[in-house]
């Protein structure tokens, strides 16, 4: 057993976050505290490269993205469709697409894959409902592409509506995706009749989808099936997101940031069915224990996409956070030395995966003291949580992009 914090600590390489595993979880979640910075997207990149060069069965990265812009940079990677830069600017979203390292990430998948078959294929997938901060998408594409799916294979008759009856309940697109209906409720149009009429029809389709699933895998591939599930699951979660975009409780917040991470976590078990993933996402989205966050109206918890996954995987999920000691460009310096983050600062590697259960234990009862970020974009180690995440992946200085 551990009895220094020293021998907790490894050099940051894929087989050493193996190595602190029970077993290959089918989701390994690499969360960071802040977004944005090269120094940890090039991180993610490089033990995504180690994962599928050393053979340990990881096909597949999914970001903290829109899963239906995801499905571009996929077409991309596997088969070539459109150029670097479309894909960039279409299929990855929150304004990340810009980021050289991400760009990078995209070139080495789509080169790794020329030529090899499409079961050794790399894959990549945004696991994000297509929602901002500030607003949600229309449920258009979503909607639109599951009746075109269900309409090209299965008898008229079943189908609920006819697309020009879609066409017509969700109207303009600016309506959905107005940025004042998230602090104004008055302003979405989530409880209007139509929305209401297109929750059902939603529900509607995407039952017909699963009552005609035997036929469906065999009328056309396994992967158009697959695509038309996430088409549903978008479909259903917009709408619902929305329906509670017009609420006015107080927990209005509170639910929309659940909502958020249960469409997460639902697109990840999808991807768990299809084989292990590395998930990127923010350590808040992918934590075992519920999400905090301060907002206009006070504080919010909910669960995150991580504790719902945790709870219906176990151990075929596991989670590594990452940890910082500076990020001097936005004004994070030294971290205290009583803090989690000061006690590994002292460490003297620039970088180390922790076992975050075996640093719980070597510190007992010596509960180091939360760290406070002068910054709202950086959130510390809860000390408090340390044994919830199966390691830690320390970063003692990330210089400017």
């Amino acid at each position: 057993m551990a009895t220094d914090i020293k021998d907790t600590a490894h050099a940051v390489e894929a087989a050493a976050v193996m190595r602190l595993l029970p077993a290959r979880p089918r989701l390994l979640a690499l969360g960071e505290p802040t977004h944005g910075e090269d120094t940890l997207l090039d991180l993610r990149n490089e033990l995504f490269r180690q994962l599928v060069e050393q053979e340990e069965g990881y096909r597949t990265i999914a970001i903290e993205s829109d899963c239906l812009m995801g499905l571009v940079v996929d077409d991309y990677v596997t088969s070539g469709t459109g150029t670097l830069d479309e894909v960039m600017e279409r299929g990855i979203s929150h304004g990340w697409g810009a980021l050289a390292v991400n760009r990078e990430l995209v070139r080495w998948m789509r080169a790794y894959n020329e030529g090899r078959p499409a079961s050794e294929q790399l894959r990549f997938a945004g696991f994000d409902g297509p929602l901002e901060i500030t607003a949600a998408a229309s449920p258009r594409q979503a909607l639109t592409a599951l009746h075109g799916y269900l309409a090209a294979r299965v008898d008229a008759d079943l189908l609920p509506c006819t697309a020009e009856t879609l066409d017509r309940l969700i109207g303009t697109d600016d309506r959905w995706t107005d940025p004042a209906a998230m602090m104004d409720p008055a302003q979405s149009v989530g409880q209007s009749a139509e929305a209401g009429r297109l929750r059902l029809l939603a529900d509607d389709l995407v039952a017909l989808l699963d009552a005609q699933t035997p036929h469906l895998i065999t009328a056309a591939s396994r992967e158009d099936w697959d695509r038309a599930r996430l088409y549903g699951r978008t479909a259903t979660g917009l709408l619902r997101y929305h329906h509670w975009m017009a609420d006015t409780s107080p927990a209005r917040m509170t639910r929309l940031c659940a909502l958020r991470d249960v469409m997460m976590a639902h697109n990840l078990l999808a991807l768990a069915e299809r084989g292990p993933a590395l998930v990127h996402a923010h350590n808040s989205h992918l934590q075992r224990r519920k999400s905090t966050m301060r907002m206009w109206q006070g504080p919010v918890e909910w669960w995150s996409a991580g504790a719902l996954v945790s709870a219906r995987l176990g151990e075929e999920y596991a989670f590594v956070a990452t940890a910082l000691g500076t990020i001097r460009h936005q004004g994070v310096d030294t971290p205290p030395p009583d803090t989690v983050e000061g006690l590994l600062y002292a460490l003297p590697e620039d970088r180390c995966v922790i076992d975050a259960p075996g640093l719980a234990t070597v510190l007992g009862d010596t509960r180091p003291a939360p760290r406070e970020s002068p910054w709202f974009g950086y959130a510390p180690l809860d000390p408090a949580h340390l044994a919830d995440s199966d390691g830690i992946v320390f970063v003692k200085d990330v210089p400017q992009s």
